[in-house]
C-alpha cells in the first residue's frame, strides 16, 4: 500500500498505516507523529522526514527511513528495526527495551538514555557518525556503538552520565577524557569485537559502508563499575 502523507494530519495517517497490509510506503512524509507506533508484524517505509516518536512502542515491525527523523525515535520501542538513512535527533532510543536502531548519520542529545534490558531483550543502537552530549545516560542495560566516521569527535560531553548497566563502543582512536568516574573505559579485545560483529555487519550492509574500513578501526568500550553509582547518597547499602 502507499500512502501520499503530504499536508495529511498525523492522526489520521496513523489510522491508514494501521488499516493497511503488512507491507506500507509513506511519501511525502513531512513530521507526523507516532508513526509506526506499538506496531508488529509490518514493513514500513517512510520517504520524508518523520516527526517526534516514531517507532514509539514498537513490537516487532520494521521501518526504513528514507531521511532524517526527529526527536524521541525507538522510544520505549520492545522489539523490531528502525534503519534511518540520515540523522536522527535527540533521545534517539529512550528507553529502548529491546530491538534494534540503526543511524546512518548523527544522532542528538542524550541518545541511548535509560536504556536497559531484561530476560532475552536487549536493546541495540548503532549511530554510525557522532552523538551529542549525555550519550547513554542512565544506561541500565543494552549496547549503544558509535562508529564516528567522518568525525572527529564521535561524543559530546557528559557520555555514561550515571551509567549502570550496559555497553558503550566507541570507535575512535583516543577516548573521551571527561568520562564520569564509574565508567571503566578499556581498548576492545576479540571477544567485544566478536559482540557487535553482527551489528557493525547489518549496519554497513544496509547503508552500504565498508565493513572492513569500518571495523578495522581502534574501538573502545565503556562499561560501569557499579550496578549501583548512586549508593553513596543512601544512608544504608
Amino acid at each position: 500500500m502507499n500512502i501520499n502523507a503530504a499536508g495529511m494530519y498525523f492522526k489520521e495517517l496513523n489510522e491508514q498505516i494501521k488499516a493497511s497490509g503488512k507491507e506500507v510506503v509513506i511519501d511525502h512524509c513531512m513530521g507526523q507523529r507516532y508513526i509506526g507506533s506499538g506496531l508488529a508484524g509490518k514493513k514500513i517505509v517512510i520517504n520524508g522526514t518523520p516527526g517526534n516518536a516514531l517507532g514509539a512502542y514498537l513490537d516487532g515491525s520494521i521501518i526504513t527511513v528514507h531521511g532524517n527523523a526527529q526527536d524521541q525515535a525507538g522510544d520505549t520501542m520492545n522489539d523490531g528495526t528502525i534503519y534511518i538513512a540520515g540523522s536522527s535527533g535527540d533521545a534517539t532510543g529512550y528507553a529502548m527495551r529491546g530491538g534494534k536502531i540503526f543511524v546512518n548519520g548523527d544522532v542528538g542529545y542524550r541518545a541511548g538514555i535509560h536504556m536497559k534490558e531484561y530476560k532475552e531483550k536487549s536493546p541495540v543502537l548503532v549511530i554510525g557518525g557522532s552523538a551529542g552530549s549525555f550519550l547513554g545516560e542512565y544506561q541500565a542495560g543494552g549496547t549503544i556503538i558509535v562508529l564516528g566516521m567522518g568525525c572527529k569527535r564521535p561524543v559530546g560531553n557528559f557520555c555514561g552520565m550515571g551509567m549502570h548497566g550496559g555497553r558503550i563502543y566507541l570507535r575512535c582512536q583516543t577516548p573521551p577524557a571527561d568520562l564520569p568516574r564509574q565508567i571503566i573505559v578499556k581498548k576492545a579485545e576479540k571477544q567485544d569485537m566478536k559482540a557487535i560483529e553482527a551489528y557493525i555487519k547489518e549496519f554497513c550492509r544496509v547503508f552500504g559502508h565498508s565493513e572492513k574500513a569500518v571495523a578495522d578501526s581502534d574501538f573502545y568500550v565503556l562499561r560501569p563499575d557499579s550496578k549501583n553509582p548512586y549508593r553513596q547518597l543512601y544512608t544504608q547499602n
